[in-house]
């Protein structure tokens, strides 16, 4: 007769509670490393060429994407006009490229001198037109407008009630009309009394020379 052995299997043994501790911990702290090396940017430049410290990732979703603000495209930068000698012109100012900046019809009548009475057209910025002394009466418009004073006084009238000698001239009469230096300019000059004398006097060679 056989007799059954009624005692419990043997079970394995236990681990211990200190193992599964030890074991939770070092789970844990291999998952914080692996998070903080995720997290922190790389150091500085290295010996193997890297340029600098690598920026930390910028969210592209959650609630640090929602509260980033949207960028948009940045707006061009509007182009700035070139200098005349660089778009092509000849740097003579506003208006087309090679325009002239003075452009003046010059009629004298009455002199006495011989070639001098007639209507005679002006260009400066280049120097063209039909003035017999196109270059020289250029120079002295250029000479008048590089101060405030000659731009003032050049094509201006003799003020009224200006006291002025009684010295005649003689006949001569001008009448200059036209475009200085992007100003207009619609002015008349005699040589009645001393002071027109003296403004005829100035705008020579523009005017003929008629002393």
């Amino acid at each position: 007769m056989i007799t059954r052995d009624h005692r419990p299997w043997p079970t394995p043994p236990q681990r211990s509670w200190s193992f599964r501790m030890l074991r939770r911990l070092a789970l844990t702290a291999v998952v914080s490393l692996a998070a903080l090396a995720a997290a922190v940017p790389a150091s500085t430049a290295t010996a193997s060429g890297s340029l600098g410290p690598t920026p930390a990732a910028v969210p592209t979703s959650g609630p640090l994407a929602a509260a980033r603000p949207a960028l948009g495209p940045l707006p061009m930068p509007m182009p700035l006009p070139l200098p005349g000698f660089l778009d092509g012109g000849d740097g003579a100012g506003p208006g087309e490229a090679g325009e002239a900046l003075t452009r003046l019809t010059v009629s004298v009548e009455n002199t006495g001198v011989a070639g001098a009475d007639g209507t005679f057209e002006l260009e400066c910025g280049p120097t063209g037109g039909s003035h017999p002394r196109g270059q020289a009466a250029c120079d002295r418009l250029a000479e008048a407008g590089a101060t405030r004073a000659g731009r003032q006084e050049l094509f201006r009238p003799t003020p009224e009630g200006t006291m002025c000698t009684m010295i005649h001239g003689g006949d001569a009469f001008a009448r200059i009309v036209g475009t200085w230096e992007g100003r207009a300019v619609d002015t008349t000059a005699s040589r009645r009394d001393g002071c027109e004398i003296a403004r005829w006097n100035s705008l020579v060679p523009v005017l003929p020379d008629v002393r």
